[in-house]
């Protein structure tokens, strides 16, 4: 067991008179966590959407919600307009005449992917460069902080647009690896956001690297790389799972953000930021093509907000069990 493991709390109960058992920290993280029954509604939300997501196809098919992305004057009224909800479509259909129930739940699998790979690819950046400033100090310290700096003061949306405006010439950009859509949402979000999550790694780094169980690990003999494998991560786990749930409902908003500038996932994908956009000039006549999309996005975020503060509060040891 790592030397770094005092800093675990670990909770001595009386279960029996006379006997003393001990909860381990995954318990009381459950214990903590299991209470919180507005936490464990979002999470349930959350799970329930990305099986939504994963089984899209499935869905829609069961459910008789084609077409999709292939315009349909059919379902359109008498005077081309968009018919509202009804029987064969819950939700109403769009200026096109497709199924709106059917683009927001393949929008989900936009969202969530967009969100989990960008956010996945900024904690891996972010803790990796933060924990090498922080454990290191000087003048790595300073080039890394000072890189985060300048990735920091950069506009993401301005960052987007221009990124997707020069990579839309010619095979795209860095051999056709970089084309406006999925991918260059996932860089753009990724290169923005890492830096945040690089600046609290390091300033918990600071923190651990004098402490007691580091030099110990250091006086028998352990390598900078073995230390910060052994003893320093394993403390990082707690800021690292809290600020991932609570990024992720940022990225979500950013990839709808880019999405409804037009600088996203590219038509005829469906995309909720996307879907707001299209349904800005018909709103007036057709409500339903906004509102159940912006609903969407407005539940998915606030799930994944209400997550995170659930998971900040369980992984508090200062919380009162």
């Amino acid at each position: 067991m790592s030397v770094g493991a005092e800093v675990l709390q670990v909770e001595l109960v009386q279960s029996e008179p006379g006997e003393v058992t001990a909860r381990s920290p995954q318990q009381l993280f459950w214990r903590r966590f299991r209470s919180d029954h507005v936490a464990i509604a979002s999470l349930v939300f959350i799970v329930m959407l990305i099986v939504v997501a994963v089984a899209a196809p499935l869905i829609v098919k069961a459910l008789n919600l084609h077409p999709l992305n292939t315009p349909n004057t059919r379902e359109l009224d008498a005077f081309g307009q968009p018919i509202g909800p009804n029987a064969a479509h819950p939700l109403g259909v769009d200026d096109l005449g497709r199924d709106v129930l059917a683009r927001i739940i393949y929008g989900a699998r936009v969202s969530l992917a967009v969100a989990f790979i960008s956010t996945g690819i900024a904690v891996l950046v972010g803790v990796t460069l933060g924990t090498i400033a922080g454990f290191f100090g000087g003048w790595i310290d300073t080039l890394l902080s000072r890189t985060m700096d300048v990735v920091l003061a950069f506009p993401l949306l301005l960052l987007a647009i221009g990124l997707s405006s020069a990579c839309t010439l010619g095979n795209g950009c860095i051999g056709g690896l970089i084309k406006p859509g999925m991918s260059t949402l996932v860089i753009v979000i990724a290169l923005s956001t890492w830096p945040y999550i690089g600046r609290i790694i390091r300033g918990q780094v600071l923190s651990l690297r004098v402490k007691e169980f580091v030099e110990a690990s250091r006086s028998l003999g352990a390598s900078n790389a073995r230390i910060m494998r052994r003893e320093i991560l394993p403390n990082l786990v707690a800021p690292i799972i809290v600020y991932t749930s609570l990024v992720l409902p940022t990225n979500i908003l950013y990839e709808a953000a880019l999405s409804y500038l037009g600088v996203g996932v590219q038509p005829p994908t469906a995309s909720w930021g996307q879907m707001i956009a299209d349904a800005t000039p018909v709103f007036d006549s057709a409500w339903w093509y906004m509102l159940f999309p912006g609903t969407a996005l407005l539940l998915t975020v606030l799930a994944f907000n209400l997550v995170g503060d659930g998971l900040q509060d369980a992984l508090d040891p200062r919380s009162a069990d």
